[in-house]
């Protein structure tokens, strides 16, 4: 039996959630990304387990997505089943001294961001416009203006790929720059709780407000990309060394050096996984010739080779 038979014969899913040769440029930020053979949306940690025993049993390839705003699918695509973490809740514990936010793994930052707004709660201002989800951001402790996912974190909970649940507190969770025990780990971030403030209205308005006003002007927000490309170095800026290369607007095929942020690499349509590699490689080779610097990709490559 192929893959879509022992799923449709084995696994008790609803169908809606299923989804065949998925191409996943529609679940990436970049809008590149060859074929999932089989992607399924999770709503709730029931349905997660149920997929993790069945893929155990069937010894079936699994890969992990949540929002895929830092993610680069490979043109031959994904094989065996992707899950698609969607699993949402925002529950607010106002305490004496700070605020507590239980906050799903499948819930967006922006979606958050808004949530905080509205309820006067501070201290994810600077986090509010970043792409994706609260789970790929403690993932790779993402960051922003000075502040990153390790500074509000209280404790995540998550599962392991045998369907055991663990609740570890911040310090236990290996945050570094760009990185966690979750990037390391065959771990799944079911939800977090957040440590933030009492704020008012108005303040977290203009913190919002001023961050996403910095990012139009700074960052190509009007094409397809993941984000920051490379991860900043010890000791330099990695998009200050692209630039001093004279990079800005250096292109392959449909991928090109952003000219209005050098750290970005953006799809000017019809852009394929290999034109980013292809594109990244050179910048490497570019960097370490010039400046004797190994740079390293911020974005996560997945896929088949």
């Amino acid at each position: 039996m192929d893959l879509k038979e022992i799923i449709e014969k084995e696994l008790k899913i609803d169908s809606k959630k299923i989804k065949y040769d998925e191409p996943m440029s529609k679940h990436t930020s970049f809008k590149i990304g060859g074929l999932a053979e089989c992607l399924i949306k999770v709503d709730t940690i029931e349905e997660l387990k149920k997929i993790l025993m069945f893929v155990r049993q069937n010894n079936i390839n699994l890969t992990i997505i949540g929002n895929g705003s830092n993610l680069l699918v490979l043109d031959s695509g994904i094989k065996g089943i992707t899950i698609k973490i969607n699993i949402k809740k925002q529950i607010i514990d106002v305490k004496e001294e700070f605020i507590e936010v239980k906050v799903g793994a499948g819930n967006s930052n922006i979606e958050l961001a808004q949530k905080l707004l509205k309820e006067e709660i501070t201290g994810f201002e600077e986090i509010s416009g970043i792409p994706g989800t609260i789970g790929g951001a403690i993932r790779m402790n993402a960051g922003a203006y000075g502040k990153e996912m390790k500074d509000i974190v209280k404790d995540v909970t998550f599962m392991d790929y045998d369907g055991n649940i663990t609740v570890l507190e911040n310090e236990k969770l290996g945050f570094e720059y760009r990185n966690s025990m979750f990037s390391k780990n065959k771990y799944i971030i079911l939800e977090a709780t957040l440590k933030l403030q009492k704020g008012t209205y108005d303040e977290i308005k203009q913190k919002m407000d001023e961050y996403l006003k910095s990012r139009k002007e700074k960052q190509p927000l009007e094409f397809p990309s993941a984000g920051s490309t490379f991860k900043r170095g010890n000791d330099f800026i990695t998009a200050k060394l692209i630039d001093e290369c004279g990079l800005k607007g250096y292109k392959i095929g449909g991928a090109e050096i952003s000219n209005k942020h050098a750290g970005f690499v953006i799809n000017r349509g019809n852009a394929t996984a290999k034109d980013v590699l292809d594109l990244t490689k050179y910048i490497k080779e570019k960097i370490y010739e010039k400046f004797q610097k190994t740079i390293e990709l911020e974005i996560e490559v997945i896929g088949d080779n």
